[in-house]
């Protein structure tokens, strides 16, 4: 409780609140103040948000006091806090909690209603494209060949005279008890960078957690007003209590799912210190494995969780990104949550790696121009078997009728971007001259089609890329069997991205000599292939030392090298061909950036600033 300044009025019945009448005040959360007696009687109706900023109020005011109460008494807390001790999980209280919080309250972009009427669509931009290049451009007729690889690239259209996708991002916040100090500090000033590279069109959501989440702030759009109320609720966290990463991500997916406007890109940026204390499941069986409550995760950021549950949502799932802070944090667990979202993780130990990784980030999300991008794969030839797909954890890939068809869900994917991928498969002996499955002197491989939703028309998209074929001779030149150096270096960043993985897996074991002798080897080897000898993987030999210099000792590993690790492993920046900061009328202007890590070589001529 506490004194309302002068000349105040309160939210709810609109009057006076000046000093000195007797009257007794109630100071909820979010430091707004109310007469006792509304508050109170606004609790006794069911409603335990905050009327102004819709916070939720842990410690409730039951009753009006009188001279005969005892303050602290008339505080209780929230009946949804009432919980069983101990020994019981947490996310057994949780799914019986009543739910009482909606969150249908989002500020609504301009011109836009709680019933919008339909309008004409803008004009789609020029749609991505498919080319693929097979290892080779012939294969003699009588050879079978047991692994055969094509190269397959995604590419966007260039941006013209666009601005940006606005988006709707849900900040989850960690103030938990270890989150105090400098964390909390630097916690705060990564959160206004945020804000301040938002702009009108984009709209920001604030949870925080920490033993409970609560949203600090509604979907509001980043006006100058937006960003101010924004920034003064940031500067307004505490840290304390306990970490609670499940309630922490359900209130930002409900946030997300709630919203009256659904047509703007929504995604979640995911900020932790620590792990999960809440979830009193069973811990980590051994080192290195994902946390036990990932398969209660929404199914709004982890897809696979809604078999059996009836059809989906028509809208894109939910990514999230997430950021470590500190050393201390758990970058298995960050990691994982990412994975199964098609997010990200990176690591925020100080505010020089801000604009790297968070501002990658937001630039990423800003760049959008198409959801659920998605390729099915199909076999064009009897005897041609799809073998395996390349495809890391920003794509998804699944093999399906004896290897005759794939899909590879891609996602997100942003103006000017350009995704490889290989695929290995199998060529047969070439077949006769009357199968018409084939031309007189070629044999066709792979037919792929590609799909997506538009985000500048809200359509779905889909395309057919060319037929893949080969040439078939009984005596092929040299030229024509000659590996393509193209395929090779994208086959080299595979094989490399396993041998980061299996030496990860090795150093979690405590195997730290086996790890660097793992990436010596790689290194070799990589040298020895044709794409390495052309100096077209520097980029790959340069993470290879980089990953066995911390390595050193276990200490180092711990401290430097599983974070480092986990957060170059995957990250779409290797290949985007544009990665820039936001630079929206209304926002703050960042210089052009790229990720903390080095990019293959010829992306670097391609990069543009703002």
């Amino acid at each position: 409780m506490g004194s309302q300044e002068d000349n105040k009025t309160c939210a709810i019945c609109l009057e006076s609140m000046e000093s000195g009448q007797g009257q007794t005040f109630f100071t909820a959360e979010g430091a707004l103040s109310f007469h006792f007696s509304c508050a109170s009687n606004n609790v006794t109706y069911g409603n335990y948000l905050c009327v102004v900023c819709r916070a939720k109020w842990n410690d409730l005011p039951l009753a009006v006091p009188n001279s005969n109460t005892n303050v602290d008494s008339i505080f209780a807390p929230n009946p949804v806090d009432r919980v069983p001790e101990p020994q019981v999980p947490f996310r057994s209280r949780v799914m019986h909690e009543p739910k009482l919080i909606l969150f249908s309250d989002d500020e609504l972009p301009p011109l836009v209603t709680a019933d919008p009427v339909s309008s004409a669509p803008p004009a789609d931009p020029e749609n991505i494209s498919i080319k693929t290049i097979p290892e080779r451009v012939a294969v003699a007729s009588s050879e079978s060949v047991s692994e055969f690889y094509v190269l397959v690239q995604i590419i966007a259209p260039p941006e013209e005279d666009f601005d940006h996708t606005p988006i709707d991002l849900v900040a989850v916040l960690d103030v938990s008890g270890s989150m105090h100090g400098s964390k909390l500090a630097l916690l705060k000033s990564v959160v206004v960078f945020v804000i301040d590279r938002l702009g009108p069109f984009d709209r920001l959501s604030i949870v925080s957690f920490s033993t409970r989440a609560q949203r600090f702030l509604s979907l509001r759009r980043m006006t100058e007003d937006g960003r101010e109320n924004a920034k003064q609720c940031v500067n307004s966290l505490l840290a304390s209590g306990c970490t609670n990463i499940l309630e922490a991500l359900e209130m930002g997916v409900q946030v997300l799912e709630e919203r009256r406007y659904k047509d703007q890109v929504g995604n979640i940026i995911f900020f932790l210190d620590g792990m999960d204390t809440c979830y009193r499941a069973a811990h980590f069986p051994r080192p290195g494995q994902p946390p036990p409550y990932l398969h209660l995760l929404p199914a709004s950021i982890y897809p696979e969780n809604h078999r059996g549950m009836g059809d989906h949502d028509q809208q894109p799932p939910f990514h999230v990104y997430t950021f470590g802070f500190g050393e201390d944090h758990d970058p298995l667990s960050l990691q994982a949550i990412s994975d199964v979202s098609v997010g990200h993780f990176s690591i925020i130990v100080s505010y020089e790696a801000v604009e790297d990784n968070v501002g990658l980030c937001i630039g990423f999300l800003h760049y959008v121009l198409a959801q659920e991008l998605c390729l099915i794969v199909r076999s064009a030839s009897h005897g041609v078997q799809i073998l395996s797909i390349s495809s890391e954890r920003y794509a998804s890939s699944k093999i399906s009728n004896k290897g005759s068809q794939a899909l590879i869900n891609f996602g997100d994917f942003i103006w000017e971007e350009e995704q490889d991928f290989i695929i290995n498969l199998t060529v047969p002996v070439f077949c006769s001259v009357g199968d018409a499955e084939n031309d007189l002197n070629t044999t066709s491989l792979l037919d792929i089609t590609c799909s997506y939703i538009s985000v500048v028309s809200n359509d779905m998209v889909q395309i057919d890329g060319d037929r893949v074929t080969i040439r078939r001779s009984i005596f092929p030149t040299p030229l024509e069997t000659t590996v393509s150096l193209k395929v090779d270096e994208e086959r080299n960043r595979v094989l490399a991205e396993q041998g980061f993985i299996e030496a990860l897996e090795m150093a979690e074991t405590g195997d730290l000599t086996g790890a660097r002798a793992l990436l010596l080897n790689q290194r070799s080897t990589l040298l020895a292939s044709a794409s390495g000898q052309a100096g077209n993987c520097r980029w790959l030999e340069a993470r290879m030392e980089e990953m066995g210099k911390r390595m050193g000792s276990r200490e180092l590993y711990e401290r430097d090298g599983r974070p480092y690790a986990l957060s170059k492993m995957g990250w779409r920046a290797y290949q985007m061909a544009i990665a820039r900061g936001s630079s929206v009328h209304g926002a703050v202007e960042s210089e052009g950036f790229l990720c903390g890590c080095a990019a293959p070589q010829g992306y670097g001529e391609q990069i543009s600033s703002t």
